[in-house]
């Protein structure tokens, strides 16, 4: 058994992981909802000057501004579905092991990225 607490987290480990990941989750779903409320309504209402001159500029700005939201948006809805997934692993206390060298992930990694399945050796390794 003393074996055991080596190969993974612990309980109480898992425990103080998994209140980070639902607090990042939240926040996270917070920010995705103001990045989709930015690109599906931009909140001028149609009242934005009517003057030509500026018209082509001011679309060509609010068409990029919606594609860089959306590509946000692409990237937060990854984000929380990697934290989602670090959950399933805590579930099955497999959260925390290094998917290439089957080792104990630094915890302060985890702090930092908590959604990390590689640590900073097999990292590393891929560059």
């Amino acid at each position: 058994m003393g074996k055991d607490t080596t190969e993974r987290y612990s309980d109480k480990d898992l425990a103080e992981f998994k209140i980070l990941i639902q607090d990042k989750i939240q926040k996270a779903q917070h920010d995705l909802e103001l990045i989709k409320s930015a690109y599906m309504n931009d909140g001028d209402n149609g009242t934005d000057d009517t003057s030509p001159t500026f018209k082509a500029f001011d679309e060509g700005s609010a068409v990029s501004s919606k594609e860089s939201n959306s590509q946000l948006a692409i990237r937060q809805e990854k984000f929380i579905r990697d934290l989602k997934n670090a959950l399933i692993r805590i579930e099955n206390k497999t959260y925390g092991i290094c998917r290439v060298t089957g080792k104990l992930i630094n915890k302060e990694r985890l702090k930092l990225v908590p959604h990390a399945t590689l640590s900073i050796e097999a990292k590393n390794i891929q560059k």
